[in-house]
């Protein structure tokens, strides 16, 4: 006896179908990683379907179980306690890996993408790791482009301001097609003794760091000019970090011998309510532009 063919489903797929995904930068959110952390169910579905307009239905079929069950953990009548059901919810929202620490999950099986092997939950302000700023470019760039307040710390920031200009264009006047960004950069004093020391460690010529830094200067002068609210100064000491703040966002790399701040590896860091790590660097930005010298 034969069986009759099945026929292939025709069509688009019925939205129950369509796979949850919520774009990686929302679950970087402290809202979500304060629900991962606490393995507050209810608040993590919530979540998704403020980010996705997802129906009890569909978040159900996405995590493998009933629209009753889901409604009953959204209204506090069940809760989740097993860490098999954490895992499948985990890969039903497909929780990217940085996020999955957080729940106490160990890593999808699926490769990786991009930075270093962490463990985030330690630390639940870095939301992501990049291996070198090339790799957070584009991140950065989205960043900025959405900021009201910029800092940058650097050496020379010529890798920094140039980034395809996007940093530059987000302080202009919003009639040029900017933002209208205040912008903060903090630049090595050309003519200080950390210019040696620094040049030595790279293996450049002071003269060569120090041209590079008021090139930069220039650049920035020059749109200050231009109408956009730019201030510079130039600080004294030996640079350690290397550092973007985008309002509540911030990239942080490390300068050390041999090694340029752009080839450090790049920590995300998200400002979250009792985290000493943004506030700390935010905190040090201030302290060093107060003793430093303005110049534009």
């Amino acid at each position: 006896m034969r069986c009759a063919s099945i026929p292939a489903w025709r069509g688009p797929l019925p939205s129950l179908l369509i796979p949850l995904e919520l774009p990686r930068w929302a679950w970087e959110r402290a809202e979500a990683r304060q629900a991962l952390r606490a393995r507050d169910m209810a608040a993590v579905f919530r979540f998704v379907q403020q980010y996705t307009g997802a129906s009890q239905a569909r978040i159900a079929t996405a995590v493998d179980m009933t629209q009753a069950r889901v409604n009953e953990i959204l209204n506090g009548r069940r809760q989740v306690t097993r860490l098999d059901v954490y895992e499948r919810i985990a890969d039903g929202l497909k929780v990217p890996d940085d996020a999955r620490h957080l729940f106490g999950l160990a890593p999808s099986r699926e490769p990786g993408r991009g930075g270093a092997a962490f463990d985030l939950a330690a630390f639940p302000e870095v939301v992501r790791v990049y291996p070198a700023q090339a790799s957070a470019a584009d991140e950065i760039q989205q960043q900025v482009r959405a900021a009201s307040e910029l800092d940058v710390l650097a050496v020379r920031g010529l890798g920094l301001i140039g980034l395809n200009d996007s940093l530059l264009r987000a302080c202009l006047p919003r009639e040029h097609g900017g933002r209208g960004t205040r912008v903060r950069v903090l630049l090595l004093d050309p003519a200080s003794p950390a210019v040696v020391q620094r040049a030595a460690e790279i293996g450049e010529s002071p003269r060569c760091l120090s041209d590079g830094v008021r090139l930069a200067e220039g650049r920035l002068r020059d749109l200050a000019d231009e109408g956009c609210d730019v201030r510079v100064y130039r600080y004294g000491m030996l640079p350690t970090w290397r550092i973007i703040r985008a309002d509540t966002t911030m990239f942080v790399g490390a300068f050390d011998s041999g090694w340029e701040g752009h080839e450090s590896a790049m920590y995300k860091i998200m400002e979250t309510p009792l985290g000493p790590l943004f506030r700390g660097f935010r905190r040090m930005l201030d302290a060093i532009a107060e003793g430093a010298d303005r110049t534009v």
